[in-house]
């Protein structure tokens, strides 16, 4: 049966078809929503809350997720601001958002583990140009987990691409192990205050660094040690030597301190690697080789004087490490506070209080 569908927010068409296998069901397949658009880079002025945006068909392996919560992370307001032009250029106009917690409102094909109804949480790539800033996203089904069920979708929503960045370096690159020591430089933002819980959950050492608000908050979650950055100084206060650095800062001084503070062996890895700057600068032809020889020649450069490994971070999709991180939350040991949420209307407002600092904590945007 076919029919049209209207939303309590803004009208999007839809489409209804029975399917019978072993049994009736419905599914819906929703051709367009709302969905907040980036028709070109700059302030948070530019995003435009459009009624009517198409909705691509599922592939086999993807699923369609009825958005109810999405947070905003740093890498929005830089994309926004231009971050990865060249890249994203010739794409415009994007839909932002790496986060989403929602429901399964239909199901590709092959996929075998989600079901329609069902509460997920997840987080896309950082190249996906079609974001979660929509009522209806499409991930593919590694990226999607079962949401905690001991936590909202505004909880959930903050979580997933924060945790996946600090999984991926300490798991995926460091491979932590138990009475490791580890320094998480700035563990008062999203990825370094996840990577805190997940190296506590791992049994490992954790020192860090942080603002004065955040001292009490990295200490109640597990880290031995908490250094204010803002009175004290990094390489006077620290003792002894790390098995594995995360830098969530970056910068040559704060590179050149931690570098010096690994053991033999240990790992340096940092969120802020050069590959998008190199590329915006020189375009993606020449951009991308440069950034791959300015990544090797550090990498041979700190093997030969200290010994270390050297790595650029990033998120990406961990179908194992999202559904740890989901045990982990059920358990209460690995959450990321929600300092406030905005409306989806109100998407402008919340990139704004973001970027002048007025809310240090994390932003969700909420869909109804």
């Amino acid at each position: 049966m076919m029919r049209m569908l209207r939303s309590h927010s803004s009208s999007f068409r839809a489409s209804i078809f029975e399917s019978n296998h072993s049994k009736v069901g419905l599914r819906h397949i929703v051709t367009a929503c709302r969905a907040v658009v980036l028709p070109r880079f700059g302030g948070p002025e530019v995003l435009e809350l459009r009624p009517i945006v198409d909705v691509p068909d599922l592939k086999p392996n993807e699923v369609l997720v009825r958005t109810r919560a999405v947070s905003i992370n740093p890498l929005d307001t830089r994309m926004r601001s231009g971050y990865g032009r060249s890249i994203f250029g010739p794409l415009l106009p994007l839909i932002l958002g790496r986060d989403i917690s929602g429901e399964v409102a239909a199901v590709g094909a092959s996929v075998k583990g989600l079901t329609v109804g069902q509460e997920v949480f997840g987080a896309l790539h950082p190249t996906a140009v079609r974001g979660t800033y929509t009522d209806y996203a499409i991930l593919s089904e590694d990226e999607l987990a079962p949401k905690p069920a001991s936590i909202t979708h505004v909880e959930a929503s903050a979580i997933p691409f924060a945790a996946l960045t600090a999984w991926r370096a300490l798991q995926g690159t460091a491979r932590i192990s138990e009475g490791q020591r580890l320094l998480v430089v700035g563990g008062g933002g999203a990825v370094g205050f996840a990577a805190i819980q997940l190296s506590v959950a791992a049994r490992c050492h954790v020192t860090t660094t942080c603002g004065r608000q955040s001292i009490d908050r990295v200490l109640a979650a597990g880290a031995e040690q908490a250094i204010d950055y803002t009175t004290e100084d990094m390489a006077l206060t620290i003792k002894g030597k790390f098995d594995a650095v995360l830098d969530t800062i970056g910068g040559p001084e704060t590179e050149r301190i931690s570098v010096s503070l690994l053991k033999k062996g240990g790992h340096y890895m940092t969120l802020q690697g050069e590959a998008a700057s190199l590329t915006d600068r020189y375009g993606i032809a020449i951009g991308l080789p440069v950034a791959t020889a300015v990544l090797l020649k550090k990498q041979i450069q700190y093997r030969y004087s200290h010994g270390i490994e050297y790595w650029w971070t990033f998120m990406r999709a961990d179908s194992e490490g999202l559904h740890e991180i989901r045990k982990l939350s059920e358990a209460g040991k690995l959450n990321i506070p929600v300092e406030k949420t905005f409306p989806i209307s109100q998407v402008r407002e919340a990139h704004e209080a973001k970027e002048k600092k007025q809310i240090h904590g994390k932003v969700v945007l909420e869909l109804d």
